[in-house]
């Protein structure tokens, strides 16, 4: 009987083995949740020999994690292509491949102050009024964060109202934590951080990427495109904005401007990554593929078809 038993206990473990997949890890901008929970079901439906998991967090937070802590990571997907460039490139990635799109918008619920009267033309009065206040995510950890102050900055002179970046945030040419007025404006790591305190009423209204506030059920007003960041048809205009977020290292700093909102994707190196790099270059594959691409639309993003990659992109076939 103890025989029996060992022999199947035995079997279970051999088979278990046998079952055993291999771990995909990518790091993703966080508005990038939704579209790559979907992309993760299909690409295991595609390679069943691949269990994908997936982290979330701020694009920029996610790079260091990459490229400062050393932490293991096979693909890493940015909601601004240059985050790639400026922290991962050369060391760390190889190539950045360009592969979606979105644009800002104000995402607000039904018991937002003025909800019934704010439209994409008088919202930034409604956001200087007593008692309104309004949400973004950490510029230095997250890009929604920093293009929330250009959007800001752009509207200032969109809306010809002078002073509007000054009156609601009044942060100057760079932001640090805990520097906002508490009163008028609330900021957590990334945008996606956000959303459950909104729906709690903590605050009114809140910059995030137009997909999200789709993704999540949020109302949300349409900026025009001089404001939204939305395609290159407007560049010249955006370029007119700019921010200092932090470099590489302390007291370093990267001035961003206005730009058109681009995505990016890499695989991941460093002395840990990637681990698994058959799977993270079927994963990017995927992603730019034209299966992973109508995932992409389905979820309220643009694409960029064919990608645009830049540097050596050889390790994906490109």
């Amino acid at each position: 009987m103890k025989k029996t038993l060992l022999g199947l206990g035995l079997c279970a473990v051999l088979a278990s083995s046998m079952m055993a997949k291999d771990s995909v890890i990518v790091f993703h901008a966080g508005s990038l949740s939704v579209p790559f929970a979907e992309i993760e079901k299909a690409f295991e439906a595609k390679y069943p020999q691949f269990d994908v998991l997936r982290e979330a967090s701020g694009s920029r937070a996610a790079a260091r994690k990459i490229s400062e802590i050393g932490k293991k990571a096979d693909v890493m997907a940015s909601a601004d292509y240059k985050v790639i460039d400026n922290l991962l490139i050369p060391k760390n990635a190889k190539f950045n491949a360009q592969f979606a799109t979105n644009e800002m918008a104000i995402a607000f619920t039904p018991d937002s102050k003025y909800a019934n009267e704010i439209n994409s033309e008088n919202w930034p009065e409604v956001f200087l009024r007593d008692g309104v206040k309004v949400g973004h995510s950490n510029p230095n950890m997250d890009p929604c964060g920093y293009r929330s102050i250009l959007v800001t900055k752009l509207a200032e002179k969109h809306y010809k109202m002078d002073g509007f970046y000054d009156k609601l945030f009044g942060y100057g040419e760079s932001y640090k934590v805990g520097e906002e007025n508490k009163d008028k404006v609330i900021v957590r790591p990334k945008e996606t951080d956000l959303l459950g305190l909104i729906e709690a009423k903590a605050y009114d209204y809140l910059y995030i990427y137009k997909s999200v506030a789709e993704q999540h059920g949020l109302k949300y007003i349409t900026l025009p495109k001089e404001v939204s960041l939305k395609d290159n048809e407007n560049a010249d205009f955006y370029k007119t904005a700019s921010f200092k977020i932090d470099g590489k290292k302390p007291g370093e700093f990267i001035t961003k401007k206005g730009g058109a909102m681009v995505y990016g994707i890499t695989v991941a190196q460093n002395d840990k990554s990637p681990q698994n790099k058959d799977g993270a270059i079927k994963f990017v594959n995927f992603v730019l593929s034209p299966e992973g691409q109508e995932i992409m639309k389905k979820n309220g993003q643009g694409v960029i078809s064919p990608a645009i990659i830049t540097g050596d992109a050889s390790i994906i076939g490109k």
